[in-house]
């Protein structure tokens, strides 16, 4: 009789776990298909996670204290909150699941999408201090260039200005010219005004003088500007060509001042211009379609070379200042 109680227990014993075994398996298909329900829905690999008591804890404690709809059967808010019923565990399982979907698919990619963004962030960041920089060394240079651009500016201004009037009343025998700024707040942008009053009219405009007396106020600007750096030599192209026979000699006078500091080479047809060349050069065609360039020095042979004697054999600056072509 004990024999055969035992094989009852034995067998009994077989029953359930065979059952167990069959409970066994369709948990194992369940906890599958969640697996990959999760995975497909949730991009999480279950097989490699890792379970962590004391963060399943925390994120029990916080639901409980939520309460969103979630009331646990145990009624005790204070007991251990892994030792829930199933039923609550499921309530709570449904809840989280419903707060996953609503947060939508996870992107498993942004850590590493935040790393690039990030790191792309610091290098414009840095691009842009060093633009930023270059910005504010750019205008300090700027303004410092326009400071002592101001300050040549002004300085050579008035220096013209006052060679200008010079200049004007003894090519025109009197009269008296003037430069003025249009804005004188901006110096460097704005234009500059020519005033002239010839003997005998009134001040007014360039643009209201005749042909004549405006290449004269020309060149005499021309000659105030010359007047501030000279150079070794000056090229004049048909300056002379609107002026008169009076205009011509005035022009001339102009020439003799300052040929003994500088070479001027003149394009004229003027023949009192020619006149007091010290060489000339022009251009003809004896053929047709083919030019030829023909030289002549102007200067009187016995004169030439007794100034040349005199000078041991060299030609002085002022016999070869003036040197004039025609086309």
């Amino acid at each position: 009789s004990e024999l055969r109680r035992l094989r009852d227990s034995l067998g009994e014993l077989q029953g359930r776990r065979g059952h167990q075994q069959v409970r066994e398996s369709q948990l194992q298909m369940k906890i599958d298909n969640l697996a990959e329900h999760i995975s497909r829905s949730y991009l999480v690999d279950l097989r490699a996670f890792v379970a962590d008591e004391a963060a399943f804890e925390k994120v029990l404690r916080a639901q409980l204290k939520r309460g969103a709809g979630f009331q646990p059967a145990t009624d005790r808010q204070d007991a251990d909150v892994t030792n829930l019923a199933e039923a609550d565990l499921e309530k709570l399982i449904l809840d989280l699941r419903n707060q996953l979907d609503n947060m939508g698919p996870v992107n498993l990619d942004a850590v590493q999408e935040y790393d690039e963004l990030e790191e792309r962030y610091k290098f414009l960041e840095a691009q842009n201090n060093d633009l930023t920089n270059s910005r504010r060394d750019l205008l300090d240079v700027i303004a410092q260039i326009n400071s002592t651009t101001r300050k040549l500016f002004g300085d050579t201004f008035v220096q013209v200005r006052g060679n200008f009037r010079e200049m004007f009343a003894e090519l025109f025998g009197g009269g008296r010219a003037d430069l003025s700024l249009l804005d004188e707040n901006d110096p460097l942008d704005c234009g500059i005004e020519i005033i002239a009053k010839p003997p005998g009219k009134q001040l007014q405009s360039v643009s209201l003088l005749s042909g004549g007396e405006r290449a004269m106020t020309a060149v005499a600007l021309l000659f105030a500007i010359y007047m501030v750096r000279p150079s070794p030599f000056c090229i004049l192209d048909e300056v002379d060509a609107p002026l008169d026979e009076s205009n011509i000699n005035c022009f001339i006078r102009m020439l003799d001042r300052f040929v003994c500091q500088s070479q001027f080479i003149i394009i004229t047809h003027n023949k009192r211009t020619i006149a007091k060349a010290d060489v000339l050069y022009g251009v003809t065609m004896e053929q047709r379609g083919v030019s030829k360039l023909v030289g002549m020095k102007l200067t009187a042979p016995r004169q030439a070379a007794s100034d040349v004697a005199s000078n041991g054999g060299e030609q002085s600056p002022s016999q070869r200042r003036l040197v004039l072509a025609t086309r």
